[in-house]
């Protein structure tokens, strides 16, 4: 599913416009996306979790080199299924 069928699927099942549908969707957006860049978690019960976590510098290889280089630490967004979700996806 891409945005614009998220966007018809929101407004058929909630009974509002299309354009309604997207408006809210951007706003969902930008606010788990504001949360996480000021490294809050963002938390919908049954839903599940997002959380910002920080991945340790490392050892890789250019695959075309075959050279040994380092691969910075950074931060990376993770996903946490909640159990509503886990259990409906398992069915």
């Amino acid at each position: 599913m891409n945005k614009a069928e998220l966007i018809s699927a929101i407004a058929s099942n909630a009974g509002m416009s299309k354009a309604s549908a997207k408006k809210a969707l951007d706003a969902f957006m930008d606010a788990v996306s504001d949360a996480l860049a000021k490294g809050e978690r963002v938390s919908l019960v049954g839903f599940g979790t997002w959380k910002v976590s920080m991945r340790q510098a490392r050892k890789g290889r250019n695959p075309r080199t075959k050279e040994v280089i380092t691969i910075p630490a950074k931060k990376v967004v993770k996903f946490a299924a909640g159990s509503n979700l886990s259990e409906k996806v398992a069915k």
